[in-house]
């Protein structure tokens, strides 16, 4: 039976390769009108400058879950170039990695007039990480010598680049992540280098009054270690007299499982996480709640994993200089 347990636990965490060693983590923040936290052409693409503020926790129940912080502002610069920066903090276990990012995005206007949009637009971030391995905590009967017993840390930089196109409602993006090799030396064992992550989204507003639809999806893809998933989203707008109320839903699939074996039966468990979202735009303001749900038999916790999203809004943003319905860009 501990056999067991040991399978199933390795299995879970195999299927969470997700962590705080591979840059910042794609979680649902994105949705909540922060496509720049992982799309670098989405800085300053529309009016003005926006600021958001996140925070995650996972599994309250259980010591060490991963939990994230991030931090990240862009601003439009001029008529056709953006900036921004994001800061992040990112915990799991024993493992926990900070670090910034500095971005510039060039955008090319192909609109005949100012009252729609049709753009094209190019990022490039500039990120340097530091990644820690807390074995202050770490204890063996025998003496091994790949335990040092110290707090090891390792700096590091790493670019992001990308592609937007946002025509009317419509909006697509392309984004390479972490496309250098790192060169980290945190582990005693040899490590790999290649972290990239593929991250491919588009979607779709309809509606022209004051309700709004929105169906979209996100396409994630780690070269190394072939790990695909896929969100599929949904989210509805409402205006009212002090800005809009929003709310939707995200499931998230992946394409490859863990095998675990309980009491002599194989058995095959793919990621899936259902994540009802939930915002408010008071004026210049912005609040958003997440709730992410994991299904499935193998589970480290009941409880899902939490996150909240505040942001502003400035020099303009937030208004309508165009007649298009545009959340991913100027809500």
């Amino acid at each position: 039976m501990k056999k067991n347990i040991l399978f199933i636990l390795l299995s879970f965490f195999w299927l969470f390769r997700i962590s705080a060693q591979e840059g910042l983590p794609v979680y649902f923040d994105y949705l909540s009108d922060n496509y720049y936290l992982i799309h670098p052409a989405m800085a300053g693409v529309g009016q003005g400058g926006k600021v958001r503020l996140t925070a995650r926790q996972q599994w309250f129940d259980v010591n060490g879950a991963p939990n994230l912080q991030t931090l990240n502002g862009h601003l439009r610069v001029g008529d056709r170039s953006g900036v921004g920066a994001i800061i992040f903090n990112d915990e799991n276990g024993f493992h926990s990695q900070t670090g910034l990012k500095l971005t510039y995005a060039h955008h090319l206007l192909f609109s005949r007039n100012v009252v729609d949009i049709n753009q094209l637009s190019f990022g490039l971030s500039v990120g340097v990480l530091q990644s820690n391995l807390d074995e202050t905590g770490f204890t063996s009967f025998f003496p091994d010598p790949i335990i040092t017993g110290t707090k090891n840390s390792v700096s590091y930089f790493n670019v992001d680049f990308g592609i937007s196109y946002n025509f009317l409602e419509f909006y697509a993006h392309l984004t390479v992540q972490n496309a250098l090799g790192t060169g980290r030396d945190l582990y005693t064992a040899q490590e790999f280098d290649n972290l990239r992550r593929y991250l491919v989204s588009a979607g779709y507003v309809f509606g022209k009054g004051e309700w709004q639809f929105e169906p979209s999806f996100l396409f994630q893809a780690t070269e190394f270690t072939n790990e695909k998933t896929v969100d599929i989203n949904a989210k509805v707008y409402k205006d009212v007299e002090f800005g809009k109320v929003w709310g939707g839903l995200s499931y998230r699939r992946s394409f490859d499982g863990a095998q675990f074996n309980v009491n002599g039966t194989l058995d095959d468990q793919k990621l899936q996480l259902i994540t009802p979202i939930l915002g408010v735009n008071y004026k210049n303001f912005v609040f958003a709640y997440t709730y992410s749900y994991q299904t499935g038999d193998i589970r480290i916790d009941n409880g899902g994993f939490h996150q909240i999203t505040l942001g502003l809004n400035f020099l303009g943003a937030g208004s309508k200089p165009y007649d298009c319905n545009c959340p991913a860009v100027n809500y």
